[in-house]
Order: C-alpha cells, then sequence, then structure tokens
C-alpha cells in the first residue's frame, strides 16, 4: 500500500497538487503499462470531488487557506483505489491582516522596550551569604527584582546558579566565572547563558534562593 501526501498546500491549489502528486508517485507504473494515465487521472479526479465537498461546502475554506491531505491507497488490475478509511487531513486558517497586524506591532515595540531595559537598567546585588559560605544575590532591573543567582567561590573561580523571571523566565545551571571580574561575569550569565523554563519553576528557583541566606 502506498500514501499520497500532498505537504502544506493552499486549498486553492489542492487539487492540482494531489492530481501531480499522484502522477509522481505512479509514473513507473504508467511506464511499465501496470496502470493507464487515464485511470491515474480519474483516481485524481474522485478524491479531488471529494476533497471539495469536504474543502470548499463543508468546511468553507478560503482559497489562501493551508491544508495537508494524507491516504493510502493500491493499484488493483489497473485501478487505484483509495483507503479512504485512512485520509487525514490537516486544516491552517489564514488569519486577516487586520487581526493579528497591531498584536505583532505592540510585540516589536515590547520586544525593544525589554532589551532597552535590559542593557540600561540590568544589575546585580549582593544580598547576603549561606551557612556553607556561599554568597547570594539578587539580579535587578531598576526597583523590581527579576531573578536571584548563588555563587560558590573555587580559588580564583567560582561556580553560579540561579534563576531570571524577566524579560524570559530562565534557569541558569552551574556556570563558571571569574571572581576577579565577578560583577561583569555575572551580568554576562545572566544575558547568555539561560536555560528557557517555566515560570513556576523559576519562580521557585528564585525563592529557594532567598531562602538560603543566614
Amino acid at each position: 500500500m502506498a500514501t499520497l501526501n500532498t505537504g502544506l498546500v493552499i486549498v486553492g491549489a489542492y487539487a492540482d497538487k494531489v492530481r501531480r502528486t499522484l502522477f509522481a508517485q505512479l509514473r513507473d507504473k504508467v511506464k511499465a503499462k501496470e496502470i493507464d494515465s487515464k485511470m491515474v487521472a480519474k483516481a485524481s479526479g474522485d478524491l479531488n470531488k471529494l476533497l471539495y465537498e469536504i474543502f470548499v461546502k463543508r468546511l468553507k475554506l478560503d482559497k489562501g487557506d493551508v491544508v495537508r491531505i494524507v491516504v493510502n491507497y493500491d493499484v488493483e488490475d489497473g485501478e487505484v483505489v483509495w483507503d479512504l478509511d485512512s485520509l487525514k487531513i490537516e486544516v491552517f486558517k489564514r488569519l486577516p491582516e487586520e487581526d493579528y497586524s497591531e498584536i505583532l506591532k505592540e510585540s516589536v515595540r515590547r520586544i525593544e522596550e525589554l532589551e532597552e531595559v535590559e542593557e540600561v537598567r540590568m544589575r546585580i546585588e549582593r544580598i547576603g551569604e549561606t551557612d556553607l559560605g556561599d554568597t547570594v544575590y539578587e539580579i535587578r532591573v531598576g526597583d523590581e527584582k527579576v531573578g536571584a543567582l548563588v555563587l560558590t567561590p573555587l580559588n580564583d573561580e567560582g561556580i553560579v546558579r540561579g534563576a531570571l523571571m524577566k524579560p524570559n523566565p530562565v534557569v541558569i545551571e552551574r556556570i563558571k566565572v571569574s571572581l576577579e571580574n565577578l560583577e561583569e561575569d555575572l551580568l554576562r550569565v545572566v544575558e547568555e547563558k539561560g536555560r528557557i523554563a517555566e515560570e513556576d519553576d523559576v519562580r521557585r528557583i528564585v525563592e529557594d534562593i532567598e531562602g538560603m541566606i543566614r
């Protein structure tokens, strides 16, 4: 049994894609005269009639909407036999530009604001030590606390871990830093080394670090 898979295609072009895909898959069988090209065209036409009923009459899709069609078939006695029980379709509706243009502009403005805030105002502040002698830092943007770090000193270096809640929730996992350029290295770690995480997990890590202060 073979499978016809159109890939993603707009509704306005699905019929041609079905026909071309089927002919491409059965090219060798047509050359070997196992099936006549007219029967291939008939099979693609039969399937496209069914798909027209589904897409246009029932789902009322627009020509610019996107679909994917997957269906199995066999070639038996010189004919294509569709296994319609295997027919699967995916539908992706196109949004009108007016539905998302403002959201897009607002999101771009927001990202630019966050990047500007990060670059200009993010700072690291030492807030205490743990019972084991590790140093705890807060990450702040202006007057807002946005994360926390704990530093374990090792000779001239240190191991830092922590979490950052804004602009995106990230976890910082045991990164080596230089004690000689500590503040610069800590800022670099915060900006570059975080792993995207769930917001609740990040908040819990920040609370756990703050709870370590003796």
